[in-house]
């Protein structure tokens, strides 16, 4: 295991843990974002140029941006109670573990584990270059109708939300 790898390894893993815990829900999907952007070096690093990409352009570029402005434009002015923890709080983690558990169990023990694994892809027959070649030649008019499709759905929940704004 290289050390990039590692240090991309914990990124998620901590930011993945801070984004199940912080008590604030701009922190929460800030850390989701830098969960999606480890993940998306780990895709680059093992030669999966689309999948990486696509990561950080779906869910890093649109996802994560989405859930920070629905926070923002829907929460209210007063704080909400905060988190307390409790004994079935406790319970929820133990049946997490335990599922957990059980599912690596099955997974390693599982023929499709102990299979050989298959040969390695070769990147010169799919580049992001073709991919892009063929999205702006063969597939321009989708594209241009799902982006103005989007736009236009981001300006109406603009609108609706500072309509609903005013009204309080």
């Amino acid at each position: 295991m290289s050390a990039s790898f590692a240090i991309l390894a914990a990124l998620v893993v901590v930011s993945a843990i801070a984004a199940m815990t912080l008590r604030n829900l701009v922190h929460c999907a800030l850390c989701l974002a830098v969960t999606f952007i480890g993940l998306a070096g780990t895709y680059l690093q093992l030669g999966a140029q689309f999948v990486g990409l696509a990561q950080v352009l779906v869910y890093v570029g649109a996802v994560a941006i989405l859930i920070v402005f629905a926070i923002l434009l829907t929460r209210s002015g007063e704080p909400g109670p905060g988190r307390q923890f409790s004994a079935t709080a406790l319970m929820g983690v133990g049946i997490a573990l335990a599922v957990f558990a059980v599912l690596g169990k099955v997974i390693t023990s599982s023929a499709v584990a102990k299979r050989p694994a298959p040969p390695m892809f070769d990147g010169s027959k799919a580049t992001v270059a073709k991919f892009g070649e063929r999205l702006m030649t063969d597939y321009i008019l989708p594209l241009e109708v799902l982006a103005l499709l989007l736009t236009a759905a981001m300006i109406g929940a603009v609108i609706i939300a500072l309509r609903e704004k005013e009204t309080k």
